[in-house]
């Protein structure tokens, strides 16, 4: 299966993107929904958090949210090891979902793409790029957090100009409108593998 990343910063438009290929009928896996429900499902994945941070990371089976980020709050150590843990379980995830979709290829979405490792399992990466006003606009309209909260999140990502040397394609995100144009041609490519 040909094997699509979409990534991009806070408010870049990554998640429209994928809308659009969805809308196409290309199979999208996100792996921020994949990650919260293997930290949820997968026992394995459940039997290495507890044995690292402790059996107070779940509560009657129930991922309990706000110990780990405390325990990872301000400490990268702690965070790197939950990621080395989480990261790898949501990769064999996709890996085995990938191969029971149909179609041309699918596409998955992540801001964290390059830093999970994922782009060794990809065949094509796709950055999403917007202006810094125009991604702190909509960030701040769709999570309801004031400017200093988003521009701390965008401080911790990947900058623009380093996603796009990165990426095999850059898509820039003004104008939704031109985006469904710019994903039909991208559609196109993809199921040419050009």
């Amino acid at each position: 299966m040909f094997k699509v990343g979409i990534t991009g910063g806070i408010g870049s438009g990554k998640s429209t993107v994928c809308r659009l290929f969805a809308a196409r009928g290309v199979a999208v896996y996100d792996t921020d929904a994949a990650a919260k429900r293997l930290m949820a499902e997968d026992v394995e994945l459940k039997a290495q958090i507890v044995a690292r941070f402790g059996a107070a990371s779940y509560q009657d089976g129930v991922l309990n949210r706000s110990y780990l980020a405390e325990q990872i709050f301000g400490n990268d150590a702690a965070r790197e090891a939950l990621n080395g843990l989480v990261h790898p379980a949501v990769i064999a995830d996709f890996e085995r979902w990938a191969e029971e979709q149909e179609g041309a290829y699918v596409v998955l979405e992540s801001a964290i793409l390059y830093e999970a490792g994922l782009d060794k399992h990809l065949d094509r990466v796709v950055a999403v790029l917007a202006p810094k006003s125009l991604r702190l606009e909509r960030a701040m309209l769709r999570d309801g957090a004031d400017s200093e909260q988003i521009e701390r999140r965008m401080a911790a990502q990947m900058d623009d100009d380093t996603l796009r040397d990165r990426a095999d394609v850059a898509l820039v995100n003004i104008f939704e409108e031109e985006l469904e144009q710019m994903v039909q041609e991208l559609d196109f490519r993809f199921k040419n593998r050009l």
